[in-house]
Order: structure tokens, then C-alpha cells, then sequence
């Protein structure tokens, strides 16, 4: 009766269109009877109440139960993200020219963006197995390697900056495209129909494969051209605004996740 109670007043009150409930697999039953008794009770709204059913979340240790006493404090499990992160950028060498302030900070943005992009990368229907170490990998299908890749973007443009290279307002479209920088341009183009089919599935994982997808086109473009280095203008200023155009697609992909992707990694 409680939420029967709370779905008419939200709907009355607040004039919504739907409302979506983000909760657990194991209230599945509770929620299908909720929208039957709403029918019932002649609620037309009622078919407008979704139930965003996800699994649960499993460590290599084994399923966190609280009745067992096994569940593993959030604020502990992003602390040991967060040293995690830390290790992975020293044996890298990624935070030298940073300070000791902005690296703390980085670390933190790596460890939420890693755990973020575990968990909605996947079907949320799904349990998951989720291994701290292996989430926060520069290589593979993980956050860091998106936050990783766009970083590198910000590193190219800074250096374009600093040359004074003007390449927003001198660049030209031909027919002389590799393959590889069409295969950029053609998912860029995706990037709206992806977040409109996103949002009517309810399935935040399309857009983080969608820019895990982005960010593989983006990296084999980078070993396999130069930009700062190419002697022709227009081809070099093409290849930064191709640079510039995926960094804001990643960027706008994980704010969407409510990830953040720091300017230098």
C-alpha cells in the first residue's frame, strides 16, 4: 500500500511522464504484482512504472551477503580502488608532472571511473564478478582506458596549442580519407542515435561500449598517423579536429555515465 500510495502521488503531484524504479533483482516479484494491483485499481499510469532490475555485484572473494556478514563497505572497497589506481600510475610513470594534490585527485577520479564503468558495461540484469585490479587496466574495455585515451587527446592538443597551431579554422573534408579516419568520423556520427537508443532501452551500457568502441578507432588511428608531425597543413589540422571531435564525444559519453575524465593521466 506504501507504494501504491507514493507512485499516485508522485504521478498527480509532480505530472511526471514515468517513473523508473532502480532497484535489485530480488524485489522482481514485488514489482510485477505492484503494476498488476495498480491495473487492477484502474491507474492508467500504472503501465508507466518501470522496474530497472539489476544483479548483483560478486568480488573474486566470493558473493557479498549481509546476512552473512560478508558485504564489503563501499567507502573501504573505493579507498583500495583508489591505492590501486595509485600503484598502476607509478609503475607507469603517468603522474610525474603532476602535483601531489592533483594526483591524489586523479587517483580518485581512476578508482570511481573504474568502478563506475565495471558496472555499467554489462547487462545490469546480470551478476557480476567485479575484480578491482583488472578494472582499472590501461588496456581492455575498462574506465581507465577511456579516461587513459582521452587524456592523451587533451596531450596532443596542448601541444598543438602551445605551437599555435590554429587547426579549428583550417581544415578540409576531401576524398582522400584514410579508412581509418572515416572509421573515426562514422562513429562519431553515431554518438545521438546511440544515447537515444540508450535512454528508450534503459541500458546506460550502449553508450560505455559505444565509447569503448570510439576510443579502439581512436587509438589504432593514433599508431598509425602522424598529426603534430605531418608536414601538410590541412591533413595535420584535419587530424586534430578529428583529435578535438572524439576527446568531446568521450567526454560527453562518460559525463553521461557520471564519469569524469581527467585533462592528464
Amino acid at each position: 500500500t506504501q507504494d501504491i500510495g507514493t507512485a499516485k502521488m508522485r504521478f498527480i503531484d509532480y505530472d511526471i511522464d514515468q517513473m523508473i524504479y532502480v532497484v535489485g533483482n530480488e524485489q522482481n516479484y514485488h514489482f510485477e504484482v505492484l503494476a498488476i494491483l495498480l491495473d487492477k485499481l484502474g491507474y492508467e499510469w500504472g503501465s508507466e512504472l518501470y522496474h530497472f532490475s539489476y544483479g548483483m555485484v560478486e568480488l573474486p572473494s566470493g558473493k557479498m551477503k549481509s546476512r552473512e556478514g560478508t558485504v564489503v563497505d563501499a567507502d573501504e572497497l573505493i579507498a583500495d580502488m583508489e591505492n590501486f589506481a595509485e600503484k598502476m600510475s607509478q609503475e607507469l610513470g603517468k603522474i610525474e608532472q603532476l602535483t601531489p594534490e592533483k594526483a591524489e585527485k586523479n587517483y580518485e577520479i581512476i578508482a570511481l571511473g573504474a568502478l563506475k564503468y565495471f558496472i555499467l558495461k554489462v547487462d545490469p540484469k546480470k551478476n557480476m564478478l567485479f575484480n578491482p585490479e583488472e578494472s582499472i587496466d590501461f588496456n581492455g574495455n575498462t574506465g581507465t582506458f577511456i579516461q587513459y585515451t582521452y587524456a592523451r587527446i587533451q596531450s596532443v592538443l596542448r601541444k598543438a596549442a602551445e605551437k599555435g597551431i590554429d587547426y579549428a579554422t583550417n581544415f578540409k573534408f576531401d576524398n582522400n580519407l584514410s579508412n581509418k579516419e572515416k572509421d573515426i568520423i562514422k562513429r562519431v556520427s553515431m554518438f545521438p542515435d546511440t544515447v537515444k537508443e540508450a535512454g528508450s532501452e534503459f541500458s546506460p551500457a550502449l553508450i560505455a561500449n559505444y565509447c569503448y568502441e570510439l576510443d579502439k578507432e581512436y587509438n589504432q588511428f593514433y599508431q598509425d598517423h602522424s598529426i603534430l608531425h605531418e608536414p601538410e597543413t590541412l591533413k595535420r589540422n584535419l587530424r586534430l579536429v578529428l583529435s578535438s571531435m572524439t576527446s568531446q564525444i568521450i567526454k560527453r559519453s562518460m559525463h553521461l555515465l557520471g564519469i569524469l575524465v581527467p585533462e592528464r593521466m
